[in-house]
């Protein structure tokens, strides 16, 4: 499983890097041609709208692979090798997995939704955007096993 995510893990970053390059040279050349020979691309600014969501997204699950998300972790810290401190824990991976669950099945609902809808300059199916939902809640999800498998194995899960 950890090659696995560390596969997953570059792919995420690489997919990060190139389509925050593509979202700044599009906005640059919208940029450029607006005020140069006064025309702007429609497709450009959307494209751009929609490579940052994704971006938003998938980021989100690389972020969580390298344990970069923001957290208050006073109390966690306090209660570290205590039976209330393995119990907390336990609660908050909890609601993780709630919260990951409900963004899956919310976000495929979206995505089936929205498949007969079309963006207006590009004219694709909008669950094609809405579809980076599921998959990143996926993504999280492949961590967050690892993470509490990894709990489990230490000796506070004992």
């Amino acid at each position: 499983m950890a090659k696995l995510l560390n596969s997953v893990r570059t792919a995420l970053y690489w997919i990060s890097v190139v389509s925050m390059g593509a979202m700044l040279a599009l906005i640059a050349v919208q940029v450029l041609t607006r005020y140069t020979v006064r025309y702007t691309w429609e497709g450009g600014e959307e494209i751009a709208r929609y490579l940052f969501v994704w971006t938003v997204y998938l980021g989100s699950a690389l972020i969580m692979g390298e344990g970069g998300h923001l957290a208050v972790e006073f109390l966690p810290n306090k209660l570290k090798g205590t039976k209330a401190g393995f119990i907390l824990r336990l609660f908050t991976q909890l609601c993780g997995y709630v919260f990951v669950v409900h963004m899956f099945t919310q976000g495929y609902k979206m995505t089936s939704m929205m498949m007969f809808q079309t963006s207006p300059a590009l004219e694709i199916p909008m669950g094609v955007i809405y579809a980076v939902i599921p998959v990143s809640a996926v993504l999280l999800l492949l961590y967050m096993v690892r993470d509490t498998v990894a709990f489990l194995k230490t000796k506070e899960g004992e």
